[in-house]
């Protein structure tokens, strides 16, 4: 089993999984997210485009996006439609596996739109995460960085917003089922069980509020969080982060040691043979095993994604 790692210097492949042997195998700057997709290979959204591997991540080829820089991307349950979210703040969509593309206009029209825009991203906004669910076969969920939890219910044509309550500077929307989504925020961590229509904030009683990405995996939801954003990210505790871990669907997070803690971020989620992996800031990968977390290794950049292929 293979790893893949999207760096802030491409993307990194291990061929044990373990970081015995890595080799860069994308060079194409910082690679927001690494996604493997059944039946559709693995895919690297990148600042230099989308890219498609269908060799397990040895070779790579650019899918074209009209836009170059590319923050997220999934596909349809029907595996009929593959979606690709940019920055600046735009949705495309491919009917002929990404050999053309077109806009999804409707997203442009949503009320809010022209409010999606912060400072420190020139003064613009990206779709930083998509997904489906296969129970709402139609259905698409956007979370925009800085800009809200946005859905659809006819496949990106139209769009309704779903950000009342919950902060608008999203990082990552974990969707648990076709109802339950976790909205990873600039200032914390919330849960909607309609489907967006209401959210529930689940960190008050962590003194963390910078999260970027949940995940789930047997019954167990886990985050991470540093105290404020990479701005802050210096001096003796660096990111200031800490890891959590859930059994009652974030209900109640437990603050869990694991190496590197404080000064490294957990940024980046996984599962490959049975374990959990993470990936941090300053470029670690880390596994939960027998209950505790342990260094499998790092490589020399940023972890920004992982995929266990």
């Amino acid at each position: 089993m293979a790893l893949l790692i999207g760096t802030r210097d491409g993307v990194f492949r291990s061929s044990d999984g373990q970081l015995d042997e890595v080799e860069n195998v994308l060079d194409a700057g910082n690679t927001l997210r690494v996604r493997a997709i059944d039946s559709h290979g693995v895919f690297a959204a990148t600042n230099e485009g989308l890219y498609r591997s269908t060799d397990d991540g040895k070779s790579w080829t650019n899918l074209n996006v009209p836009r170059e820089e590319v923050y997220s991307v999934t596909v349809s349950p029907d595996s009929e439609r593959l979606y690709a979210g940019t920055h600046p703040a735009h949705l495309y969509v491919s009917v002929d596996d990404g050999e053309t593309w077109s806009e999804c206009d409707g997203l442009q029209d949503l009320p809010s739109r022209e409010d999606w825009h912060t400072p420190r991203h020139r003064n613009e906004a990206h779709v930083r995460s998509l997904d489906t669910h296969a129970d709402a076969p139609e259905r698409v969920i956007a979370g925009i960085e800085v800009g809200g939890v946005h859905v659809s219910e006819d496949e990106g044509e139209t769009w309704t917003e779903r950000s009342a309550g919950v902060q608008n500077d999203v990082h990552h929307v974990l969707v648990s089922d076709a109802e339950t989504y976790i909205a990873a925020c600039g200032d914390g961590l919330y849960r909607t069980r309609d489907a967006g229509q209401s959210w529930t904030r689940l960190d008050g009683n962590v003194d963390h509020r910078y999260f970027r990405e949940a995940f789930a995996v047997d019954g167990r939801l886990y985050a991470a969080a540093a105290r404020g954003p990479p701005g802050t990210w210096q001096g003796e505790t660096g990111a200031d982060a800490a890891l959590f871990e859930s059994t009652d669907g974030g209900e109640t997070l437990e603050s869990i040691p694991y190496p590197g803690e404080p000064e490294e971020f957990v940024l980046a989620w996984t599962a490959q043979d049975d374990r959990v992996l993470a990936g941090t800031n300053e470029g670690q990968v880390i596994a939960r095993e027998n209950d505790d977390w342990q260094s499998l290794g790092t490589v020399p950049a940023s972890i920004r994604s992982l995929a266990g292929i």
